[in-house]
């Protein structure tokens, strides 16, 4: 066991050795909410150690939560001095020192999980490439050739649906009736031209005459009646 310099039992050396003042310690450990921060010897007036406060070189806060910080200092409050110098000096000894703490052990645990399920979607995601440049395939040949006619048809189908709207408008069927009533107008004179000149005897033109004046006179009512209903 390392006896304390000062002592009795053994004559302090006049000039211990020096502890370097910065440390490539992590926040973390040379930080701690506790109280019971680990201490570093530091050589003293008396020559017997002392400690270091590293809140005098380091005011930086702590990411360590109590529980964790309490563990790490449980693990080191049972070294020897010497034990703790060299994790204070020796880079290697305080990397595996670092990696054989529970919370290490449990975050590295977690990364490597993360990191192999990461893995695992990225080459599920590869398998599946082939089929998504496939659909990828479809959907432009969709694009540029079942589209194409669909939307030809959808604009052929809209031409006729403006011409039916039109054809069947109020204003178009009222020009309709007009052109029909004027239409028997003119067959009823044609037929009378033709009694003058003798071109039909008078019984079958006064039957054709007859229809036609039905039929025109019901056009003309049929006219009239709508031209009423839609400007009233």
């Amino acid at each position: 066991m390392f006896k304390f310099w000062g002592s009795q039992e053994q004559q302090a050396p006049s000039h211990p050795q020096e502890i370097p003042t910065e440390s490539w310690y992590p926040s973390s450990v040379v930080s701690s909410p506790s109280s019971s921060r680990p201490t570093t010897p530091s050589p003293s007036s008396s020559g017997s150690f002392s400690v270091s406060r590293p809140s005098d070189r380091q005011n930086s806060a702590s990411h360590v939560s109590p529980a964790e910080a309490a563990g790490i200092i449980a693990v080191l409050k049972d070294k020897s001095v010497e034990e703790l110098r060299k994790l204070y000096s020796d880079k290697d000894a305080y990397h595996n020192f670092l990696l054989s703490l529970e919370a290490v052990k449990t975050q590295n645990n977690v990364r490597d999980e993360l990191r192999n399920e990461t893995m695992q979607l990225a080459r599920e995601n590869l398998e599946k490439e082939p089929r998504i440049m496939e659909l990828r395939n479809q959907c432009r040949i969709i694009r540029t050739t079942e589209l194409a006619a669909a939307q030809e048809k959808l604009h052929e189908l809209e031409r006729r649906k403006g011409e039916l709207l039109k054809f069947y408008s109020p204003a178009s069927l009222l020009r309709r009736l007009h052109e029909a009533t004027n239409k028997t107008e003119e067959e009823s004179d044609a037929l009378h031209r033709q009694l003058l000149d003798q071109e039909i005897d008078l019984s079958a033109f006064v039957q054709k005459y007859k229809k036609l004046r039905q039929t025109y006179h019901k056009q003309a009512l049929t006219h009239l009646a709508a031209k009423t209903s839609i400007t009233g």
